[in-house]
């Protein structure tokens, strides 16, 4: 990062230092203070301001990028003659099966182009009669030929290809003839049964969406769905708090509580209550009932004056501040660190950083749709080269974060036809309200991210990958993951894209520890939220012992088989053969004979920070 001319960082040395409860939260850096986004010459801060005001129209996607991956792809397309002449010929094919199904020469019953898995603007069963089949099935063979055009080509480069893709299938999804409402048979049925009404109700919706845009606010949280009340309601007392974060300990419900405790870390990028949401699916309810005693850290949402937090305050002056209060709390006894995403990212680096020191206070790792390895981060290496980063950095320089729609609409584009146009069908022209759920409750309830720590996990972890390169230093040191000897247990979700299972698998590849793998149905958020009960969840599960071979993904999912059901008490039986015995549980909460009285109940007040 750069220096501000603004003046020194004002960020205290120690965020570490418990917040008295009566008294206000320790200040952090300044706006005004901001050291390590400037520039040696004036004019180059003009040029971070002038890119950071077309960030900030674009929502933060840099265009050249997508240029020149256009630029990459056609010009390697038109020396490809070979290439060329296959794309003619899928072209001929896909022509001749349309218009086959659509004569319906052969008799066929299944139309020969099928929507993708995520892909739920066709569910309508009037989509299969003329003339709307005829659409439908224009638009996905038109789409298949894309998907085909933009495939790795020989001296292509792949994130091109890729890059390629991705803005043809943006392209193709605003012309889906499910967008417009004079070619979808769901809208002009809804339309003829309700008079018009879904038009008027639709419009009333966009614009309150409008509205909510232009003036960055949010609804309040639906009736049923109160954070504190309805979410985020496990019993629990905060114990601990500095300005990055406060630590809740959780009230037991059993008269014997396994030896250690569990300290879990969530992503900063969300609240923390994904991990407890409604009793019935809450992860924290669900350790505390069968014997644990839990911790869990809540992140503050940082401001334009925590510009300067960095990745080495989330490690030290969180992971490892939390550590130590928990230690105080449950002396004389090591700790289960549970991570999830960036959460089990830093908790990775904490964990090697400490088998380095040879600290020795934990007594298992568990990493939840986390990654160790960026090489292989799915579609959100889209958003991230060079250009990319610096055009993100420019917008962050200039506001001091990165702010919520900047990263929702990342997220979005990466499944746009069902998170965009599949929801802006079902608000605007189908004139139907959101069913509320828990965790479409806690989706909109975002935060954001520091401007510094956001630039050093872009720059080190996604495009640099230093983690797993041997080149990611602690305290002016390099750690290695292959240092970490404590037993694993790491968790990957089947439809991830935000971290594919793949990716999060070659955690293996890069430890020597025992790792329990275990691979679950669901997607990034819903596949670790999965409650015992759902008749939907299965998972594979495998124990590789510590320094046994490598086995790729691909051969291990061939050799592995499903089970059925949640992978909460695989991970909870897990976790007891990795603790010592049961202990009394304690009533009281927190360490007020060390300095850490429990607090305000849970969940604190950080995570009502908007």
């Amino acid at each position: 990062m750069t220096k501000s001319p603004r003046g020194p960082s004002s960020m205290p040395e120690d965020l570490s230092a418990p917040v008295v409860p009566t008294g206000p939260v320790a200040p952090v850096a300044r706006a005004s203070d901001r050291s390590d986004f400037a520039m040696d010459h004036p004019h180059k801060n003009l040029d971070r301001a002038a890119r950071a005001a077309r960030a900030r129209m674009s929502a933060g996607i840099s265009a050249h990028s997508f240029i020149e991956a256009w630029t990459d792809w056609a010009q390697h397309m038109s020396q490809a003659p070979g290439r060329q002449l296959e794309l003619i010929e899928r072209a001929q094919r896909n022509a001749l099966a349309l218009m086959s199904h659509l004569s319906g020469a052969k008799g066929e019953e299944t139309p020969p182009f099928a929507p993708k898995p995520f892909d739920h603007r066709f569910r309508h069963p009037g989509w299969q009669k003329p003339p709307f089949s005829l659409w439908q099935q224009s638009f996905l063979a038109t789409q298949d030929w894309w998907d085909f055009a933009t495939d790795h080509l020989r001296g292509l480069r792949p994130e091109d290809a890729d890059r390629t893709r991705f803005m043809a299938r943006q392209t193709l999804d605003v012309m889906s003839p499910s967008n417009f409402p004079a070619l979808n048979p769901e809208i002009l049925e809804a339309t003829v049964r309700s008079q018009g009404r879904n038009l008027a109700e639709g419009a009333v919706n966009f614009v309150h969406d409008a509205i909510k845009t232009l003036t960055q606010t949010r609804d309040p949280a639906p009736e049923g769905y109160r954070v504190g009340e309805d979410l985020a309601c496990t019993p629990g007392r905060v114990v601990f708090r500095n300005a990055l974060f406060e630590l809740i300990q959780y009230a037991p419900r059993t008269a014997e509580v396994r030896a250690e405790p569990i300290l879990i870390i969530p992503a900063w990028i969300m609240k923390y209550y994904i991990l407890d949401l409604s009793p019935r699916n809450s992860m924290v309810n669900y350790l505390v009932g069968q014997g644990f005693t839990v911790f869990a850290i809540s992140w503050c949402n940082p401001t334009a004056e925590q510009a300067e937090l960095s990745l080495e305050d989330y490690r030290k002056n969180g992971v490892m501040a939390a550590l130590q209060a928990v230690n105080t709390i449950v002396p004389d006894r090591k700790v289960h660190a549970v991570g999830y995403c960036l959460g089990g990212t830093i908790l990775a680096i904490a964990a090697a950083t400490m088998a380095r020191d040879r600290d020795d206070r934990l007594a298992s790792i568990t990493l939840m749709a986390a990654q160790v390895d960026f090489a292989e981060a799915g579609e959100l290496l889209l958003f991230v080269d060079e250009s990319q980063v610096a055009f993100l950095e420019d917008m962050m320089w200039d506001q001091g974060y990165l702010d919520r729609p900047q990263m929702a609409g990342t997220f979005s584009a990466i499944r746009s036809e069902d998170l965009i146009w599949s929801r802006a069908v079902q608000r605007y022209w189908l004139g139907r309200q959101e069913v509320h759920t828990d965790m479409g409750v806690w989706l909109a309830d975002t935060t954001r991210m520091p401007a510094r720590m956001h630039s050093e996990y872009l720059r080190g972890l996604f495009l640099e990958n230093r983690l797993t390169a041997g080149r990611f230093a602690v305290e002016g040191r390099v750690i290695a993951l292959k240092d970490i000897s404590t037993p694993m247990f790491v968790v990957a979700t089947e439809t991830d894209h935000i971290a594919p299972w793949r990716s999060v698998y070659k955690t293996q590849l890069f430890t020597d520890c025992a790792v329990t793998f275990v691979l679950t149905s669901g997607g990034h958020n819903s596949g670790i939220v999965n409650e015992p009960g759902n008749p939907r969840s299965r998972y594979r599960v495998s124990h590789r012992p510590e320094g046994a071979f490598y086995v790729g993904p691909d051969d291990w999912l061939e050799s592995s088989a499903e089970r059925s059901g949640s992978w909460w008490p695989e991970w909870a039986g897990w976790l007891s053969g990795q603790s010592s015995g049961v202990v009394t549980g304690r009533a009281e909460l927190g360490a007020p004979q060390f300095g850490l009285p429990a607090l305000e109940a849970a969940p604190g007040s950080y995570v009502f920070q908007t």
